[in-house]
C-alpha cells in the first residue's frame, strides 16, 4: 500500500509541475513578456465613477483558457483513474488465490471504472455548458 501511495503522490506532484506549463501553452503566452501578445481592452470605468484604464490581456479568449484548463485537469484525473484500475488488475494477478487480496483488487478496479465514468461525464457536461455559453454569447 505504501508503494501505491508513493506512486500516486509522485503522479500528483508531476501533474502539478506540468500544469503551469500546460496553461502557459494553452494561453499562447510561452514567454514572460506579455507585451508581445496583448490586446488592449478599454474598461469604461467612468460609468462607475472612476477614470478609464487599459487592461492588457492575452490574445486568447477566456473561454478557451477555461476549456484548456478544465481539459488538462480532467486529463490528469483520468490518468490517475486508469492507474488505479491498472494497480487493481496487477493486485488481482499477483493475489495467488488469496480471496482477501482478490476482493481488494476488485474494489480498486471498480473504483477506477467509477472514477473514469465520473470524469468522462464531467468532461461532457463542461463541454456542453461552455459550448452553449459561447454560442449564445455571439
Amino acid at each position: 500500500m505504501k508503494k501505491i501511495s508513493k506512486l500516486l503522490f509522485s503522479l500528483i506532484a508531476l501533474s502539478l509541475m506540468v500544469l503551469p506549463m500546460t496553461v502557459s501553452a494553452a494561453t499562447g503566452n510561452t514567454t514572460n513578456n506579455v507585451s508581445n501578445n496583448t490586446a488592449a481592452v478599454e474598461i469604461n470605468a467612468a460609468t462607475y465613477g472612476a477614470e478609464s484604464t487599459t487592461l492588457h490581456l492575452g490574445s486568447t479568449s477566456v473561454d478557451t483558457v477555461a476549456t484548456n484548463l478544465i481539459n488538462t485537469v480532467l486529463g490528469f484525473l483520468g490518468l490517475i483513474a486508469v492507474v488505479i484500475f491498472l494497480v487493481g488488475g496487477f493486485k488481482w494477478m499477483t493475489a495467488m488465490g488469496n480471496d482477501e487480496n482478490i476482493k481488494k483488487a476488485k474494489e480498486l478496479m471498480v473504483a477506477g471504472v467509477v472514477g473514469l465514468v465520473i470524469i468522462l461525464s464531467a468532461w461532457g457536461i463542461t463541454r456542453f455548458v461552455i459550448t452553449q455559453l459561447t454560442t449564445s454569447g455571439s
